[in-house]
């Protein structure tokens, strides 16, 4: 698969996106039996509860991760930059990574810059991949 080697970072920022979401899913999990919630029942929506907050987590990085995904393989079967889309798939995850541990510790502001940037990761993503078309 010589194809994928210079693109090797971007496949492994995708491995540590899995990483992120199972620590996520941990996170939430063990958070939600020391609270003894009931699994079904909803979260009461309060940015004062951790397990509001890391379920929350959870959910904002599944919502980008599909987009993720189908945009990596867009750029990497367009042949795109490997360098410019090894950057913004970095950039993607530092987002990620930042938006959890700022929702963790509820610091709004800071979460919203790292929300982002994790946006602007997905953009560039596009716009290496799209540029090969031209």
């Amino acid at each position: 698969m010589e194809f994928i080697e210079p693109y090797r970072i971007t496949v492994l920022v995708m491995g540590l996106s899995g990483l992120t979401f199972f620590a996520q899913l941990l996170v939430a999990d063990l958070v939600g039996l020391k609270s003894r919630h009931v699994p079904g029942y909803p979260i009461e929506p309060n940015h004062n509860n951790f397990h509001f907050r890391s379920t929350r987590a959870l959910s904002n990085t599944n919502e980008s991760v599909a987009i993720f995904i189908l945009l990596v393989c867009f750029s990497i079967l367009s042949s795109a930059n490997a360098n410019l889309l090894n950057i913004s798939a970095t950039l993607y995850l530092v987002g990620r990574v930042g938006h959890m541990l700022c929702y963790y510790s509820n610091l709004k502001l800071l979460r919203s810059i790292s929300f982002g940037c994790s946006l602007l990761g997905l953009a560039s993503i596009f716009i290496v991949g799209i540029v090969e078309w031209f």
